[in-house]
C-alpha cells in the first residue's frame, strides 16, 4: 500500500462494486418509474408549496398587517426563517469546495446532494425579504441600480444590502459549482438514454465526450469555482450576521456574531445534508455509496461545530456578566428567565448537548439515533435565531412598550410552504440527476472500494503498481481528471484511443495459499463450485439464471462457450433475450477466470462508455 493510505481505514464503496455496477447503481434512479416513497414524499411536498403560495398571495393581497409583528417587535418568523434558510445552505459548497482542497475522499458520497441543498435552501431565503417589504412590487429597492431617485435608496450603508451583493455572488458561485460537477454525469445518462431524452442530456452535457482535455479543463473549473467558493462560506453569514451586530440593540451588538454564526451555519447545514443523505440513501439503495463511514465522518464535523457553537453562547453570557453594562446583562437574564424561556433551553438542549452524543464511536455510526440527531440539531438552530431576534426584541429600553410575539396561521403557512418548496425541488433533482456523482465515486473506486481495501479486501496491489496508480490519481486536483486520464488518450487535436488491455496493466491479483485438502474434499468442492456471473457486463440475474440451467456455473465455463452457443441459449430461452449480444462475455470471463479484476474493471469501462 501507499505512504498515505492507512491499513486501518475502512472503504468508502462497498458491495465489491465494477464500474458499470457502478454506474447502473447510480443512474437507474433517473431511469426507472419512481417508487411510492417517492411519489408520497412528492405529493406532500406539493401539497406544502400549494399552501404555502396561497399564505404568499395573502400576505400580498392583505399586507403585513396579517403577521403578527407590531412597533416593538418588527422581525419575527420572516427574518428568523430567512437566517435559517442561510445557514442551511451554506453545508453543500462547504463539504464540496474545502473537503475538495484538502482531498477528503470521504465529500464524493455526499457531495452532489449537498450541493443540490444549497441551491434550494438559498432559493427558499430569497423569499423573505421579498415578502416583508410589505409592498411586493418597490422589491426593486434591494438591487444597486444607478440612483436617480435621490439619496433615499439604495443605502449602501445597511448591511441588508450587503445580503443582497454576499447571497447572490455565494447562488451564482454554487450554482456554477454544483453544474460543473454534473456535466460527466449527464453525458453518462445520455449515452444510456434514447429519443428525446436522450437530446435533453446532449444539451446539459455541453457535448462532453470524456476526451483527456476535458477531463482537464473540468478539473481546473472545479478547482477555481472551489477556491472562490471556500471564502463565500465564510463571508455570506459573516455578513448576514452584521444585519444584528451593526446595530445598537442590546444582545446583538456583539463582535462575536461573524464566527458564531458562520459555525451555527455549518453545524446546522450538516445536520440537514444528514437528515436528506440518510432518507435519499434508504428510498434509492444507495448504502453501498453512502456508507456508515461516511455518516461518522458528517457526525464528526457536527461534534466540532456544535461543540464551537456551545463555546459562543457560553462566550456571550461570561462577556455579558463581564462587562457590567445592565442592559446587556438583562438582554440574556430575559432569555433565559424571562417569556421565552422555553426557546432558550430548548436551543440549549439540541445544540449544546445532543451532538455531545457523537463522542461515542457507537452513536457517531448508529444510524437512526443520526437521523434523529439532525432533525433535532435543525429544530434547535431554529430556536436560536428565534431567541436572537424575538426575545432581543420584545422588551426594549421602555417597559411600557413589552411586547409577547407569538406567529399567525399565515406566517407559519409560508414557513411550511417553503419547507415544501425545498423538498418538492429536492425530490425532483433525484429524478433528473444521480444523487451521488458517478464519475467521482468511480475515481476513488480502487483505493477506497472494499475489494481493494479494508479487512474484505480480496485483490490488493504490489508497492510498485499501486504507488504508479495512486501517483495518477493523486497528481491532479481532483480524482476524476485521473480517471479520464487512465481510460483513453487524446492528443493536441482532442483525437482519441482507447487504451489497450496489454498497456501497462495493473497487478494481478494475489491468490492467498489454501489450507491442503483432501481428494474427497477438493470433488466436493468442485462440485458445488459456481461464480457469480452477474459481475460480468450484459449479465443480469435472469440471465446468469438461464446461464446455469445452461450448465454454465464459472467464468471458466463462460470463457469457453463460443459467442454462436452462447446466443443459442439466449435465443432459446423463455425470458427473450435474444437482443443481448454476448460477444464480450467470454474475454470478460477471461479476465474474471485469471484473477485479472483490474483488467476487468477497465475493460468493463471501456464496454459501459461505447468504446467496444
Amino acid at each position: 500500500m501507499s505512504s498515505y493510505d492507512s491499513a486501518i481505514r475502512e472503504p468508502l464503496i462497498t458491495g465489491h462494486k465494477t464500474y458499470h455496477q457502478i454506474t447502473e447503481d447510480l443512474a437507474s434512479p433517473t431511469e426507472k418509474a419512481p417508487n411510492a416513497a417517492w411519489i408520497i414524499g412528492f405529493l406532500i411536498s406539493v401539497s406544502l408549496l400549494a399552501f404555502g403560495l396561497f399564505c404568499i398571495a395573502w400576505t400580498i393581497w392583505h399586507g403585513i398587517g396579517t403577521w403578527n409583528l407590531n412597533r416593538t417587535i418588527g422581525w419575527g418568523w420572516d427574518i428568523t426563517n430567512f437566517v435559517w434558510w442561510i445557514g442551511i445552505g451554506h453545508a453543500g459548497t462547504l463539504i464540496s469546495a474545502i473537503l475538495l482542497l484538502f482531498r477528503q475522499k470521504w465529500r464524493t458520497g455526499v457531495n452532489r446532494a449537498a450541493e443540490a441543498m444549497t441551491i434550494f435552501a438559498v432559493i427558499c431565503a430569497a423569499l423573505f425579504p421579498g415578502i416583508h417589504v410589505g409592498r411586493a412590487w418597490v422589491v426593486f429597492y434591494f438591487f444597486p441600480y444607478p440612483n436617480t431617485r435621490g439619496p433615499l435608496w439604495p443605502n449602501f450603508n445597511s448591511p441588508l444590502l450587503w445580503d443582497l451583493f454576499a447571497i447572490s455572488t455565494y447562488f451564482t458561485v454554487s450554482l456554477l459549482f454544483w453544474y460543473t460537477g454534473l456535466v460527466p454525469d449527464f453525458a453518462t445518462v445520455r449515452d444510456r438514454a434514447k429519443g428525446f431524452r436522450r437530446k435533453i442530456y446532449n444539451f446539459l452535457s455541453f457535448g462532453w465526450t470524456g476526451s483527456a482535455k476535458h477531463w482537464q479543463r473540468w478539473e481546473s473549473l472545479s478547482l477555481v469555482l472551489a477556491g472562490i467558493a471556500t471564502p463565500l462560506v465564510l463571508s455570506v453569514h459573516t455578513i448576514v450576521s452584521f444585519d444584528f451586530a451593526t446595530s445598537v440593540i442590546p444582545g446583538w451588538h456583539t463582535t462575536i456574531f461573524p464566527p458564531y454564526f458562520v459555525a451555527g451555519a455549518i453545524f446546522s447545514g450538516f445536520a440537514m445534508v444528514l437528515t436528506l443523505m440518510l432518507v435519499t440513501r434508504k428510498i434509492l439503495n444507495l448504502e453501498d455509496y453512502i456508507t456508515i463511514e461516511h455518516i461518522e465522518s458528517m457526525n464528526k464535523v457536527i461534534l466540532v461545530t456544535g461543540t464551537i457553537v456551545g463555546v459562543a453562547y457560553l462566550t456571550e453570557l461570561f462577556i455579558a456578566w463581564y462587562s457590567g453594562y445592565v442592559y446587556e446583562q438583562f438582554a440574556f437574564f430575559n432569555r433565559a428567565m424571562g417569556p421565552y424561556w422555553w426557546s432558550y433551553f430548548g436551543m440549549m438542549f439540541c445544540n449544546v448537548l445532543s451532538p455531545q452524543l457523537f463522542w461515542w464511536k457507537k452513536f457517531r455510526r448508529n444510524i437512526a439515533l443520526t437521523f434523529f440527531l439532525s432533525i433535532l440539531i435543525n429544530i434547535g438552530m431554529w430556536f436560536e435565531r428565534f431567541v436572537i431576534i424575538a426575545t432581543t426584541l420584545a422588551r426594549d429600553y421602555i417597559p411600557s412598550s413589552w411586547s409577547y410575539y407569538s406567529p399567525t396561521w399565515v406566517e407559519i403557512g409560508i414557513f411550511l410552504g417553503t419547507l415544501g418548496l425545498f423538498f418538492t425541488l429536492y425530490l425532483i433533482f433525484t429524478r433528473v440527476a444521480p444523487v451521488v456523482a458517478i464519475a467521482e465515486v468511480k475515481s476513488i473506486l480502487k483505493s477506497s472500494g472494499d475489494q481493494y481495501c479494508g479487512p474484505n479486501a480480496i485483490h490488493h496491489h504490489d508497492d510498485h503498481d499501486h504507488s504508479h496508480h495512486d501517483h495518477d490519481v493523486h497528481a491532479h486536483g481532483d480524482d476524476t481528471a485521473a480517471l479520464g486520464a487512465t481510460t483513453m488518450l487524446a492528443d493536441d487535436q482532442g483525437h482519441e484511443e482507447s487504451l489497450q488491455l496489454d498497456q501497462n496493466p495493473t497487478a494481478e491479483a494475489i491468490v492467498m495459499d489454501e489450507p491442503e485438502t483432501t481428494k474427497e474434499e477438493t470433488i466436493t468442492r468442485a462440485e458445488v463450485k459456481s461464480d457469480d456471473l452477474k459481475k460480468i457486463e450484459g449479465i443480469g440475474p435472469k440471465i446468469a439464471e438461464t446461464l446455469n440451467l445452461a450448465g454454465i456455473n464459472t467464468f471458466e465455463e463462460l470463457a469457453n462457450t463460443s459467442t454462436e452457443r452462447l446466443q443459442e441459449i439466449l435465443d432459446n430461452a423463455e425470458g427473450n433475450f435474444g437482443g443481448n449480444s454476448p460477444e464480450s462475455w467470454a474475454r470478460q470471463a477471461k479476465l474474471a477466470a485469471e484473477g485479472r479484476w483490474d483488467d476487468l474493471n477497465d475493460l468493463q469501462e471501456k464496454l459501459d462508455g461505447g468504446k467496444y
